[in-house]
């Protein structure tokens, strides 16, 4: 293999991960009262998740009762919660939410897929 092959596939490698990378919320917000009820999202005709509702959960604990209620909000059939280090698959599911939280079960960011 030529060095520009090495390059070349080095340089398409990393565009790949870097279009993966992408949060949908920011880091850091304050966190509000979690007994606030989210709205129920509508169910989209192709039944995908919609991580616009539950944005505002972030900064908030993932208590089972919240990540339900995000699950309804956002119209998912299925929600996964991320801790740090947690073993996932990466295989896109439309129909999913995806909670990112920290150590201290504080939620960081909401996504679908």
């Amino acid at each position: 293999m030529s060095r520009t092959s090495i390059t070349f596939g080095l340089a398409l490698m990393g565009a790949l991960l870097a279009g993966c990378s992408s949060t949908d919320a920011p880091a850091e917000k304050p966190a509000a009262a979690a007994s606030e009820s989210l709205p129920a999202a509508a169910p989209s005709e192709d039944g995908r998740c919609s991580s616009g509702p539950v944005r505002s959960l972030v900064g908030k604990a993932a208590t089972p009762e919240l990540v339900e209620q995000a699950k309804k909000a956002a119209g998912a059939s299925d929600v996964r919660v991320l801790k740090p280090g947690s073993v996932m698959t990466l295989e896109y599911n439309s129909r999913r939410l995806n909670i990112d939280t920290d150590d201290a079960n504080l939620i960081k960011g909401v996504s679908c897929g």
